[in-house]
């Protein structure tokens, strides 16, 4: 079963970026579509971007055009790029994988298969 550890959060000020890492556990991820999720203080967790095996992505409408995912198998790991962050944004944000879903499907549906990481905290404050 694949694990993950999510880094690089922390607090940001309204236009500030932030660039979070995803490790997993092994290379098996590598055939996995791989997504980030956000949970705020009494929110449901919502699928934020999620990528393919073959890069293919999916972006939720709240954050297309200032967030950019990305993956680099040879170091098992993914990326999520966020841009121009929004008072909207802070949340724990968490990768999870699911061996055969599509990328819209995972995060429209908050598809995952295994466990989830302890998350990393994004604020974004002035």
């Amino acid at each position: 079963q694949v694990q993950f550890v999510e880094s690089g959060g922390g607090l940001v000020q309204p236009g500030g970026s932030l660039r979070l890492s995803c490790a997993a556990s092994d290379y098996t991820s590598d055939y996995y579509t791989i997504g980030w999720f956000r949970q705020a203080p009494g929110k449901e967790r919502e699928g934020v971007s999620c990528i393919s095996r073959t890069g293919t992505t999916y972006y939720a409408d709240s954050v297309k055009g200032r967030f950019t995912i990305s993956r680099d198998n040879a170091k098992n790991t993914v990326y999520l790029q966020m841009n121009s962050l929004k008072p909207e944004d802070p949340a724990v944000y968490y990768c999870a994988a699911h061996p055969a879903a599509t990328v819209q499907a995972m995060c429209v549906m908050n598809l995952s298969r295994g466990s989830w990481g302890q998350g990393t905290q994004v604020t974004v404050s002035s």
